[in-house]
């Protein structure tokens, strides 16, 4: 790696707004928020609205939506574009 051209990478705690849920990572981005952590430090908070506790995908209350007859309307409305 190139010197003096790569942002600070350091360890901060995220923070998902709507569980509470906090993690230690590491990251470029920056806060004013502190926290003490469990190993007796301080870090950096960054607050985020959606983390893996809190997405439907990685909680299993993801919908599926129904893709085969979005397909099969797209086809009728555009017959010329199917190959």
């Amino acid at each position: 790696m190139k010197r003096d051209i790569h942002p600070d990478y350091h360890p901060v705690v995220i923070r998902d707004a709507s569980t509470g849920t906090e993690f230690l990572t590491r990251s470029t981005a920056t806060s004013s928020d502190v926290v003490d952590w469990s190993d007796g430090k301080r870090y950096p908070r960054i607050t985020v609205d959606v983390t893996s506790e809190s997405h439907p995908f990685y909680t299993g209350v993801a919908r599926i939506s129904d893709v085969a007859g979005r397909v099969e309307k797209f086809r009728r409305r555009y017959p010329n574009l199917n190959r």
